[in-house]
């Protein structure tokens, strides 16, 4: 009774914003203007809180406010072994039993609810990842800020967004403003949170979109800059380029950047792996992860937490390269172990302290080797610290500007521009997914493939298989093969044995090779003598993509159909010319669709036109007051006069495809992200884009 009077009281407060900023009769571009301040100000807000958050567990866990390296060195060796276990244990049942959004490094749960949900997060991801992330940090987690943050400010957008019931490209938007805002308000980078919203988040730079994440950017370091000082994460001491020769070095640098960037998305996984295979409750695996944390932290401190004081101490040429390359691997194994654990945090300040340990160990190379045509070591963790988060994250451009942000020193813009560009393009090449998008890639999630690529993937074999096709036992006789070579269509016969279970394939050609000595052979020759064993077959609900590609690397016209309960009972085949044809089919409807929307968006900015006397014809995406209801129940054609022609899904979760288009049914259920083709007067229609259920 007291949560039905929590929730009635919810919708009413609901339903009175909504209406109030109707009245306000505001334009899309104001709207979406005030309410990026809006989230802009409670990302800094937000950010502000979380860091205050990771000082408090940190006054738990080490006994000090005011933590620093040199404090944790002298704590006894029991401290820094327990504190990360214990941390473990608060983490694990948060992320297990409360929101499984929170484990991990964030980022790749933001773009998956964009891709998805229409970025569509759940309001328990804010309070459960503020929490575990600043109890992972705090105990010592060998993790970052960044991921969090984001995971934190998506949240917040993506929470205003579903209150005030906005359509699925306004909520996608609204998300990447909670990204630029915490990404803004925590490093005080105004520009890099709305690059890295905009190049790794949303993967658009569309106009549209710029406006408001600049905006939801900027009032999120306002309130940084007021509550936590204008000033550089880092202090950087004079850097420039000595002699135009130290590019080569840069250069270099970016190659072996790319490569620990590698390592350290492969060590990730790997690790990540490795503890899903123990047999042991979800919750206790942090615990075990912090155990191991802790006992390299005893002897090497160094990589507890977000490691920024480590980080300077190389920027300062102050530490010596046999410890520089000691730390890069004792980071990748720390931090691999802290997330693959099931830990809270980023990846992107560890991809600093990989960088800056990585940059000053080759830095203090060159230096000792060409002292006079080289700047200092720090210089080269400079530049390595961008170009490592680069080639981690694919993203070239936030990489450079946010280094720049972060420290404030333009003058080594120039080898930082290389190095990264090079780190990325030798990732890409050696690797396609980032650390971000691996992690979606292997929930069968592809956020490179193109709607024509994908067209096949949204068919099933079920689609074009045919039972008609040419079975043989393995005793059939060669007068039989002979005369099906005449008398059949198809170009190949599937063998199979007694009890109906395919045994192999006979290709025609094979047949008619030994023609001329059918007179010889004939009698001696059976199908078991013509079969090829076959590895491929196909069950109903395989999708076309796989077939087809089989079909590029066999040399056969068909492939047999089995059923799914066992993989042996031959029930059809697939051909490929059905396959193609299907393929042509589809694209023709696609492009019928996409060619008439696309039209409708050309004629005016109301995205319709007229077919005929005062009705018009409408391509919109499903406002918020249709999400989770049916056409059923929502009743259009009775209450507005209204008729939908079609519906373009925003996302098909079970075929894991994005825009399909499907016949509308009454059962249908609108999500986030849907669009539909509609016909009605125009009065009509703008009713329903501004339709709000009471």
């Amino acid at each position: 009774m007291k949560f039905q009077r929590i929730r009635a009281a919810t919708r009413f407060i609901q339903h009175l914003l909504v209406r109030e900023l109707q009245r306000l009769q505001m334009t899309e571009h104001t709207f979406m203007v005030v309410i990026a301040v809006i989230i802009g100000v409670a990302g800094g807000f937000g950010a502000i809180f979380f860091r205050f958050a990771i000082r408090v567990f940190q006054g738990l866990f080490f006994g000090t406010w005011h933590y620093t390296l040199d404090y944790v060195m002298q704590l006894p060796w029991y401290v820094k072994l327990l504190a990360p276990a214990a941390g473990g244990l608060i983490v694990g049942p948060i992320v297990f039993y409360f929101a499984r959004e929170a484990k991990g490094h964030g980022v790749p749960e933001v773009m998956e609810s964009i891709v998805l949900r229409a970025g569509a997060i759940r309001p328990r991801v804010m309070i459960a990842k503020v929490t575990a992330s600043a109890v992972s940090i705090g105990s010592g987690g060998s993790v970052g800020r960044e991921g969090p943050i984001v995971q934190i400010g998506s949240a917040i957008g993506s929470v205003i967004g579903q209150v005030l019931r906005v359509t699925g490209s306004r909520l996608r938007t609204l998300v990447a403003c909670g990204t630029a805002a915490g990404i803004a308000a925590t490093f005080n980078a105004p520009i890099a949170g709305a690059l890295f919203a905009m190049e790794v988040i949303l993967s658009d730079f569309g106009i549209s979109q710029f406006s408001p994440i600049v905006i939801s950017s900027v009032s999120a370091t306002v309130i940084s800059r007021h509550f936590l000082g204008d000033f550089p994460a880092f202090v950087i001491p004079h850097y420039e380029l000595v002699s135009v020769f130290e590019m080569i070095p840069y250069a270099i640098l970016g190659v072996l950047a790319a490569w620990v960037a590698l390592a350290f998305i492969l060590l990730l996984y790997k690790t990540e792996d490795l503890f899903e295979m123990l047999r042991i409750p979800g919750f206790l695996k942090p615990v075990i992860g912090g155990l191991m944390l802790g006992g390299i932290g005893i002897f090497y401190p160094h990589v507890f937490g977000v490691g920024y004081e480590t980080i300077d101490l190389a920027l300062q040429s102050s530490l010596t390269w046999y410890f520089l390359l000691m730390l890069i691997g004792l980071k990748l194994v720390a931090t691999s172990i802290t997330i693959g654990s099931g830990g809270s945090g980023g990846i992107f300040a560890p991809s600093l302290f990989l960088g800056a340990s990585l940059g000053g160990f080759v830095g203090s190379i060159v230096h000792t080797l060409f002292p006079a045509y080289s700047a200092s070591p720090g210089a080269y963790a400079l530049v390595g610290m961008g170009a490592v988060a680069a080639g981690a994250m694919h993203a070239p451009i936030t990489s450079i500007l946010i280094i720049f942000e972060l420290t404030d020193e333009y003058r080594i813009i120039l080898p930082l521009m290389i190095a990264c560009i090079i780190s990325v393009l030798v990732a890409t090449r050696l690797k396609r997914d980032s650390i971000y998008t691996l992690k979606l890639s292997r929930r069968g999630l592809n956020l490179f493939q193109g709607q024509e690529v994908n067209v096949l993937q949204s068919l099933e074999v079920a689609k074009v298989m045919k039972e008609d096709f040419e079975r043989v036992r393995l005793d059939t006789p060669f007068r039989k093969l002979m005369d099906l070579t005449v008398s059949s269509p198809h170009a190949n016969f599937f063998v199979v044995d007694g009890e109906e279970r395919l045994a192999g394939v006979i290709s025609v050609h094979d047949v008619r090779k030994i023609l001329y000595e059918s007179d010889v052979l004939g009698p001696l020759l059976i199908a078991q003598d013509f079969l090829v064993p076959i590895d491929h077959w196909y069950t109903p609900h395989d999708t076309l993509d796989i077939v087809m590609k089989a079909f590029g690397e066999l040399n056969l016209d068909e492939l047999p159909v089995v059923d799914a309960a066992d993989t042996k009972r031959l029930i059809g085949t697939v051909s490929k010319t059905d396959v193609i044809e299907a393929y042509n089919r589809e694209m023709v409807k696609r492009d019928m669709v996409s060619s008439l929307t696309n039209y409708i968006g050309s004629i005016d900015k109301f995205r319709q036109i007229e077919v005929m006397e005062g009705q018009m014809m409408s391509e919109m995406e499903v406002p918020g007051g249709f999400v989770n209801r049916t056409l059923k129940e929502l009743n259009l054609r009775n209450r507005f006069g209204v008729g939908v022609i079609l519906i373009r899904q925003g996302y098909d979760r079970e075929k894991n495809q994005q825009q399909r288009m499907i016949p509308p049914t009454p059962d249908y259920r609108f999500q986030l992200g849907d669009s539909i083709l509609v016909l009605g007067t125009s009065s009509a229609l703008e009713k329903i884009k501004h339709f709000h259920p009471e």
